[in-house]
């Protein structure tokens, strides 16, 4: 399906509703400033519906794994406050931080003795974003509008193909509570093998907006236009990093296990900030070994609360290691030392090497060594990569670590059972996502 300023189109109307879309842009962007006070009141109200439970029904037929804990984070994210205090942190002190229809005009310090004392500083929407969404969480394409939206953008959806229909129908209630928004996003099904639509929309915007990884990333730009800023949510890596374990009481250190144990199995380590690898400072492998065989059951024990709904998972993840191993050993590749502690549906495999890499997921962790002294050289190998570390040390060193890891290039550092969590006024991936969707525009009156 196809959402086209408010209405629902077969997706065989694509072509024709292309064909049609730059005057429509052009005569939104020329005739119409988009009310963010608006926009926020319209996404508050959707907040208390969700509250209500307005929408169980539809959510639950959705099918969607970790829909309660999902479902809070939204909540908290779209809240009226939230949402005007997250405008404020990132675009700075306005005049009007709720955009009533006109720019926002940044309040100007007084200047240098013999400069321009005239000159006002206006934020405008960078125009028309592509946005282009991955599937690896449900709404992610929902809240990538949601931001063009906050800035006055037009927006432009390519739906990922695991979408369910859950972005289509978001935004069609969204433009229920407030019909301006309408003329301001548009949602297509095309499938990425579809190049010349994708050429099309790309060709009408001033940005886009592109979450995936390399390859995602890199087919962009073979078709994106001149002149268009490609704005990159890539695929990053997360990891846990344990210190000193022995000088932390045992009820904390318990409680912290689970912490990590659940949220390794809760996010399917399929978010950039799910932990793929536990690394220990520690230098020998009989550590990794032990640590391995304490924290199975902590992993188990979340397995069986938070268990996965899609069958066979096991299954094609034994295929996938067997046809790995096979690959090495043809092309005469060496096997690194790995040993696996098997759980019901998780697991955990102890590996002889230090790379910070991508797990098997889906309750399987990598655990490794890195004693703190390598840390820099390690982890400077995936710079651009790196985004969340969930920190478990004795608060004596935790300052130490935390200051180690920040000049690593970590962007967040939380404990071990929060590297998932939102909390308001968060960076994205060490940026603040509004100050890429807005141009500045000095003004002489």
């Amino acid at each position: 399906m196809i959402l086209y300023k408010g209405q629902l189109y077969e997706t065989s109307c694509q072509g024709e509703l292309l064909r049609q879309m730059e005057r429509n842009i052009n005569d939104t962007r020329s005739n119409r400033r988009l009310d963010i006070s608006k926009v926020i009141e319209a996404v508050d109200c959707i907040r208390q519906k969700l509250e209500a439970g307005d929408y169980d029904e539809k959510l639950a037929s959705l099918g969607m794994e970790g829909m309660e804990e999902q479902l809070k984070a939204v909540i908290a994210m779209t809240d009226r406050r939230a949402l005007e205090y997250r405008l404020s942190v990132e675009l700075g002190e306005l005049k009007d931080p709720l955009i009533t229809g006109q720019p926002l005009v940044r309040m100007n310090e007084p200047k240098p003795e013999g400069s321009l004392s005239n000159i006002e500083t206006q934020i405008l929407p960078l125009g028309t974003l592509f946005h282009i969404a991955a599937g690896n969480r449900e709404g992610l394409p929902v809240y990538s509008v949601l931001e063009g939206l906050l800035t006055g953008n037009v927006n432009i959806l390519k739906l990922p193909q695991a979408d369910q229909g859950l972005s289509i129908e978001i935004i069609r209630t969204l433009v229920e509570v407030e019909p301006s928004i309408a003329e301001f996003v548009y949602v297509f099904d095309t499938p990425s093998s579809d190049l010349d639509a994708m050429r099309s929309m790309a060709a009408m915007s001033d940005g886009i907006v592109v979450w995936g990884g390399e390859e995602a990333v890199a087919a962009v730009r073979r078709f994106a236009p001149v002149g268009a800023q490609i704005i990159e949510w890539g695929h990053k890596l997360s990891f846990a990093y344990l210190s000193g374990l022995s000088g932390i009481k045992e009820e904390r250190l318990n409680e912290e296990l689970q912490a990590l144990a659940e949220h390794i199995v809760s996010t399917r380590q399929l978010l950039c900030s799910s932990c793929q690898v536990i690394y220990l400072d520690q230098e020998e492998m009989e550590e990794i070994y032990a640590f391995c065989r304490r924290f199975l059951p902590y992993l188990e024990r979340a397995a069986a609360r938070f268990p996965a709904k899609t069958p066979g998972m096991q299954a094609e993840l034994s295929l996938r290691r067997y046809c790995d191993t096979l690959n090495k050993i043809i092309l005469e590749e060496s096997i690194e030392e790995q040993r696996v502690f098997s759980g019901k549906n998780c697991s955990l495999t102890a590996c002889s090497d230090r790379e910070l890499e991508l797990s098997d997921m889906f309750g399987n962790c990598l655990v490794k060594r890195l004693p703190k002294r390598e840390m820099m050289q390690v982890l400077r190998r995936n710079k651009g990569y790196l985004q969340t570390a969930g920190l478990l040390c004795p608060e004596t060193i935790r300052h130490e670590l935390t200051a180690l890891l920040a000049d690593c290039g970590l962007v967040r550092i939380t404990t071990v059972g929060r590297m998932s969590e939102t909390f308001l006024g968060e960076a994205h991936d060490g940026d603040y996502a509004l100050r890429r969707y807005v141009r500045v525009v000095d003004v002489e009156n």
